[in-house]
């Protein structure tokens, strides 16, 4: 059986369904990718896997020169055939579902990892243009099996849309290695509080700074530590500039890309992600099974891997005051922080492991 996947980017691939994709190619499947080049596409020829390069205009609102993405997808397929394609990410799923849908291939899967910035953004002018996202979302989810990840996404999809339940299911995630991500904390001689994430006002580093200069403010004594690149295909990206130049404050540290998380949460103390909203954070997931607590926002997603005082601390949204209180609380408790670290592990074990969540997907694809 030839099971083609599709993203915006390699990277996400890589980072978010190799696991899935060797599992699949271990059981006898013909696995093929479809992505835009990037750093990481060489990694995912490497495992072993054909690659066809795919156009998106990651920022891009214009359904005219979106054509080029529709007619890749439409070469691609014809030259693969597969019996079984799986989508992930917005435009993917908008137009890899409308080609296939086209072609008559036997099975679409997609998966709804986050409704992306347009849907965190309440500017009027993006209004618009979140109605007509939707309308496509409809139309190509239409018929589809259809993964979410939390159930805000689904529950609001579904009431809007109208789909069958027997095509809509709940899996929470991409999944995480519990061998790769285990307790093994260095510590040091201040706490580290980490951001772990791509560098967007979205994921709320703005509110981490701004929460770190507040208890810095207060005495607290602490390091801010943030990891993770720029993604210049995001609009709601910091620039490299703006990031050194936060750096020049001496209230955070920023670490930039770091390929190897396992051993950089060794470092950690707390694991915070002020989001807006998330399809399911694999940072926080990643740190709960290294047994680290986790200072969140009580939004979609994130408050699917968090059990608010048990193995961590929900706040609200853009509120970097309330932030900065519950980051403090766990900094002066390192028994506190102890106890929610193994109540996280144990969550990951039970809900979040990798072979859980590739099971559950193998079960849609044999529906």
């Amino acid at each position: 059986m030839k099971i083609l996947f599709a993203a915006n980017t390699s990277w996400y691939l890589f980072n978010f369904r190799l696991n899935l994709a060797l599992r699949l190619r271990q059981i006898g499947m013909d696995v093929v990718l479809v992505s835009p080049q990037d750093d990481f596409t060489k990694r995912l020829v490497e495992a072993g896997f054909r690659h066809h390069p795919l156009f998106i205009d990651r920022t891009g609102t214009n359904p005219i020169k979106d054509l080029r993405t529709v007619a890749d997808f439409a070469r691609i397929l014809r030259i693969e055939k597969p019996e079984l394609v799986h989508f992930f990410t917005s435009k993917c799923v908008i137009y890899g579902s409308f080609v296939a849908k086209l072609m008559q291939i036997r099975k679409v899967v997609n998966s709804i990892t986050g409704m992306g910035f347009l849907f965190t953004n309440d500017a009027r002018n993006f209004r618009m243009l979140q109605r007509l996202i939707r309308k496509a979302y409809y139309f190509s989810l239409k018929n589809t099996h259809i993964i979410f990840q939390n159930s805000d996404d689904l529950e609001e999809l579904q009431r809007e849309f109208h789909m069958d339940p027997s095509n809509v299911f709940l899996i929470p995630g991409s999944g995480v290695d519990v061998k790769r991500f285990r307790p093994n904390y260095k510590g040091g001689n201040h706490p580290v509080v980490l951001l772990a994430s791509r560098m967007l006002k979205d994921k709320g580093v703005y509110e981490f700074v701004e929460a770190a200069r507040e208890l810095v403010s207060r005495g607290v004594m602490a390091r801010f530590i943030l990891v993770g690149a720029p993604d210049p295909g995001n609009p709601t990206s910091l620039s490299e500039n703006e990031l050194k130049n936060l750096e020049k404050t001496n209230v955070i540290e920023w670490w930039g890309w770091k390929d190897k998380m396992e051993f950089v949460y060794t470092q950690a103390d707390i694991v915070c992600l002020p989001s807006y909203r998330e399809g399911l954070p694999k940072s926080l997931i990643e740190a709960a099974a290294c047994g680290l607590p986790i200072v969140t926002t009580d939004t979609t997603g994130c408050k699917d891997v968090v059990i608010n005082g048990v193995n961590g601390i929900l706040v609200p949204p853009r509120n970097p005051q309330k932030l900065a209180d519950a980051l403090e609380e766990l900094i002066n408790s390192p028994d506190l922080r102890k106890k929610m670290g193994r109540e996280g592990r144990s969550l990951v074990e039970r809900k979040f492991e990798n072979e859980i969540i590739i099971s559950r997907t193998l079960d849609v694809y044999t529906l």
